[in-house]
């Protein structure tokens, strides 16, 4: 017995090993209990702990020692419960007498596999250096351009298309001896005028019903009352039949991945729709695990879910990592883009969103010579998911910069770089930049950008970060209420506050915008490629970017 107690805690982890420690006061803590009450995983928990008072009494005060067994806050050392540093345990403590503390030297990672299964986590790669988006400046400032130009006192409407273009020599006109009129004959693919920063898929399911109630009024409220077109794409799973046929469909973009989950609903309720959606983007990819597919945890996958998906209660829902009927870049965008355009009869764009790889210049080159194709999304490896191999997280993908940079200079050489539009993601705004991070992927040939991570961060006040942070968004747990179909943690949050928050935020990066685009003497459209208004003070950049070098 002895041996196997030896044993037993010779395999025990030590707080030094994981990567939050619970630092707790025991002179401010009143045993309250609403600390370990609100912790999602269960890291705290009430304990007892011996205490050795040494006293000194009476008329010859000799020291004597007192002995008693007082409650405290335990720490658990299972890698299972790790305090995942969320700190929602401080945001209730009434006397701030508990607080996570970040330990630089923890072995998380020496821990983490338990069972052969590598370990998987939501949010994004943990790099806390800047990005190269965060270290472009713009310095391209004219002085002599019309005052008016300046941002605060020249109002002019900062819009991107959704959609192909048409070369003036394919335009569906025909000259006449009255002029140009209108062929017929010809077809015109659809474009749609947006917003240039759009919301990037984020499902239902993935997010709870509170967090993806407030996105959906926060764009119906940006389109309806403020005339700013932001559009939301809905991520893999489908829609409520409700939200299908309403009106306010056309202010979202359908994606439709390899899993085909919630397909279903969505063909059903095509006779029904009041309008068309925006766009639809079929997912081959995700920039923050290139090759695998998605997944959503069976613990997400409740009975309004289940309905909306089409699959039974509790089951992981996992996609392949490609679609299984398509065996080539070739095969896929014809059938796939050439199928969901059918769908609406020609009246949606419809466009692929692939992984930031070295394969990318192959699936744009490819999309040049469709005709259907109305774009092309890429994902860098900032990219936030719900749920990942720390493996493909942190070591695999392709900077977003570098990989639009080269799509785009390829677009350039066959002559299609106004006809094509990309859409940039991954890591907008991973440091708060949100409007000169989507301003620096627009001069570099991006049409317009996708953010995730930083809405979830701004309006609803995700708690993770790039340190891990929490980062537990495929386990259901989330403390905020933001990734979890758990009624106990999402009705923490307020659908109003999130919508309200998603139009401050977006109203600010409106003005944003225009205040870097109006000193260049941008007024009337985008600088789509307009590289010669960056600069960076690093000279590898600078080359891989072919923008300026200034220090």
């Amino acid at each position: 017995m002895e041996s196997a107690g030896r044993l037993d805690f010779n395999h025990q982890l030590s707080l030094s090993d994981l990567p939050y420690v619970i630092a707790w006061n025991n002179e401010r803590c009143t045993r309250c209990g609403r600390c370990t009450s609100v912790c999602p995983v269960k890291a705290i928990e009430p304990g007892v702990m011996e205490q050795r008072l040494v006293a000194s009494t009476g008329s010859t005060p000799l020291p004597s020692t007192i002995r008693k067994v007082a409650s405290c806050v335990k720490q658990a050392t299972d890698i299972g419960r790790r305090c995942i540093g969320c700190a929602t345990c401080r945001l209730v403590c009434p006397n701030d007498a508990i607080e996570p503390v970040f330990n630089s030297a923890n072995k998380y990672h020496w821990h983490a596999n338990k069972g052969g299964e590598p370990v998987k986590r939501g949010g994004r790669r943990n790099d806390p250096d800047i990005s190269v988006l965060d270290k472009l400046k713009f310095t391209r400032i004219s002085m002599l351009t019309d005052p008016a130009l300046d941002a605060g006192r020249h109002e002019f409407r900062v819009r991107t298309l959704l959609g192909r273009s048409l070369p003036p020599e394919e335009l569906p006109l025909k000259l006449t001896g009255d002029g140009l009129i209108p062929d017929g004959m010809a077809f015109v693919p659809p474009v749609r005028e947006i917003f240039p920063i759009r919301i990037g898929g984020m499902s239902v399911g993935a997010l709870s019903p509170t967090m993806w109630e407030g996105l959906a009024m926060g764009i119906a409220y940006l389109n309806e009352v403020e005339k700013i077109p932001v559009v939301m794409c809905t991520g893999e799973g489908g829609m409520p039949p409700r939200l299908l046929k309403s009106p306010y469909l056309k202010y979202f973009i359908l994606q439709i991945a390899s899993g085909y989950f919630g397909w279903d609903e969505i063909v059903h309720a095509i006779p029904h729709m009041q309008c068309d959606p925006a766009a639809i983007e079929i997912k081959y990819g995700q920039g923050a695990k290139p090759g695998d597919g998605g997944l959503l945890m069976a613990s997400k996958v409740l009975g309004h879910i289940a309905k909306i998906r089409g699959v039974p209660e509790f089951v992981e829902l996992s996609s392949p990592p490609t679609h299984q009927t398509k065996y080539s870049i070739e095969e896929a965008v014809a059938k796939m883009v050439t199928a969901m355009s059918l769908a609406w009869g020609f009246r949606v764009p419809v466009y692929p969103k692939i992984s930031g790889t070295k394969t990318a210049l192959a699936v744009l080159n490819n999309l040049a010579r469709n005709p259907f194709a109305a774009a092309l999304g890429i994902d860098g490896e900032d990219g936030g998911t719900g749920a990942a191999y720390n493996v493909s997280l942190d070591k695999m993908g392709h900077p977003i910069a570098s990989n639009l940079r080269e799509c785009y200079l390829n677009l350039v050489k066959i002559g299609k770089q106004n006809e094509l539009p990309i859409f940039a993601a991954g890591g907008v705004g991973k440091h708060g930049n949100l409007a000169a991070n989507a301003a620096a992927l627009i001069m570099l040939g991006a049409s317009g950008a996708d953010s995730g991570k930083y809405i979830m961060q701004a309006c609803a006040g995700c708690l993770g970060d790039e340190r891990n942070r929490c980062n537990i968004c495929n386990t259901g747990k989330c403390p905020r209420g933001i990734t979890t179909q758990d009624p106990k943690l999402y009705r923490r949050l307020d659908p109003d506050k999130v919508a309200q928050r998603v139009v401050d935020v977006f109203l600010s990066a409106d003005k944003e915008l225009k205040k870097i685009f109006a000193p260049m003497g941008r007024s009337t459209e985008l600088p789509i490629g307009m590289s010669d208004g960056l600069s960076v003070a690093d000279k590898a950049i600078a080359e891989r970017l072919d923008i300026s070098y200034a220090c």
